[in-house]
């Protein structure tokens, strides 16, 4: 139980719950964000067009109960891809802007040890490697 509480606690592993959680909460965002934002105006712009109601159905429903219609539901599809899009580029922007690499500190100045030949540094008055006076 000891290790479990280790594991829970090490700052990697909370960085990936809350990520979870935050990605989760997103996905919603983002999902709204086309069905209800980016995808009506475009259904309107190509003749009253609802995507989440386009479908090629194998089956049509019996008895008026619409839960045993059989379909393809090409529109809810193409939402998924929509959004998914959206997520993926706004993870990639986040993390170009998170992850980017620091530049390098310069390196400090070095002298070479005119009797090793070893690297030390400018200010140094006696080598490292071989402790003569430089």
């Amino acid at each position: 139980m000891s290790g479990f509480k280790g594991f829970l606690l090490k700052t990697n592993a909370m960085a990936l719950a809350v990520g979870v959680i935050i990605g989760v909460a997103m996905g919603n965002v983002v999902t709204s964000l086309v069905k209800d934002i980016i995808m009506p105006p475009i259904g309107m712009a190509l003749g009253n067009l609802d995507f989440s109601q386009l479908k090629i159905v194998l089956k049509a429903a019996t008895g008026g109960d619409s839960t045993t219609e059989v379909a393809i539901r090409y529109g809810t599809f193409i939402n998924v891809v929509i959004a998914f899009i959206i997520v993926a580029l706004v993870v990639y922007l986040m993390t170009s802007l998170l992850l980017r690499v620091a530049p390098a500190e310069p390196e400090p100045p070095t002298k070479t040890c005119p009797f090793c030949k070893e690297k030390v540094p400018a200010d140094a008055t006696k080598c490292r490697a071989c402790t003569s006076a430089i």
